[in-house]
C-alpha cells in the first residue's frame, strides 16, 4: 500500500491511500484546536445564559464586540440546537484527522474528497454567520471570530492538499500555484472579512 505525502507534486496516477506530512497534520491539530476551544467556551456560556438571562459573557466587551447578543440570536440555533454543539464534533474530528496523519495513516480519496466537502460547508457557514453578525444581529462574537479563521485556513489547505495530489483535479498551473502560494487564499480570505468588520462598525472604532 502506497502512501503519498503532503509535498508529493507528482502527475502520476493517484496512489491507493494519500498521507499527508507533519506540517499539515500539525496545521489540522491546531485549527481544529482552536475551534475548539471556541465551540467550548461558548457552549459553557450559552449554558450559563440559559440558567442566568442577566449573564454576560467575559468577551461582551461594548455594544459591538458583544457575544451575549449573538448567542441570544436566532442564528445561534439554526439547526434547532446551539451552533457551537456542532463545532463541538466537528473540531473534534478534525484533530482526530490530524493525529493519525502524524502518526503516517494514508486516506483513500473518497476520504479526503469528503474531508474537503465538510470544510466546504464549515467555510460556507461560517460566511453565512458572518454575514448574519455583521448585518442581522449587529454585533460580533471574538470565539466565533476565532473559529471563522480556523476553518477558513483549514478548507483551503484541505483544498491544496487535495489539488496538489491529483485527487481534485485542476490544470498544471492552478497545481503548481497551490504549491507555492496557498497562504495567500487564506490570507486574502480573512483580510476580506476582517476590512467587512473594520467599514461596518468604522464609526464607532474611529469615534
Amino acid at each position: 500500500m502506497t502512501t503519498a505525502t503532503v509535498d508529493d507534486q507528482s502527475t502520476d496516477p493517484v496512489p491507493a491511500t494519500v498521507g499527508a506530512g507533519r506540517a499539515f497534520a500539525w496545521m489540522l491539530l491546531v485549527t481544529g484546536a482552536a475551534g475548539l476551544l471556541a465551540a467550548w467556551v461558548i457552549t459553557l456560556d450559552k449554558f450559563k445564559l440559559l440558567e442566568d438571562p442577566g449573564f454576560t459573557p467575559g468577551c461582551s466587551l461594548n455594544p459591538v464586540v458583544s457575544c451575549g447578543s449573538v448567542m441570544q440570536s436566532e442564528q445561534a440555533t439554526v439547526f434547532g440546537f446551539p451552533n457551537p454543539m456542532l463545532g463541538l464534533a466537528t473540531y473534534a474530528v478534525v484533530m482526530g484527522i490530524g493525529f493519525a496523519l502524524l502518526a503516517g495513516a494514508g486516506f483513500r480519496r473518497w476520504f479526503w474528497l469528503g474531508f474537503n466537502a465538510g470544510t466546504l460547508f464549515g467555510v460556507g457557514f461560517c460566511a453565512w454567520l458572518a454575514y448574519q453578525s455583521l448585518y442581522e444581529i449587529n454585533a460580533l462574537c471574538l470565539w466565533c471570530s476565532l473559529a471563522w479563521v480556523a476553518t477558513i485556513v483549514m478548507f483551503w489547505y484541505v483544498t491544496s492538499h487535495n489539488i496538489r495530489h491529483g485527487l481534485l483535479p485542476a490544470p498544471a498551473g492552478v497545481r503548481s500555484f497551490f504549491g507555492e502560494f496557498t497562504w495567500v487564499l487564506p490570507v486574502l480570505h480573512i483580510g476580506v472579512i476582517g476590512m467587512l468588520i473594520l467599514t461596518r462598525w468604522w464609526d464607532f472604532w474611529t469615534g
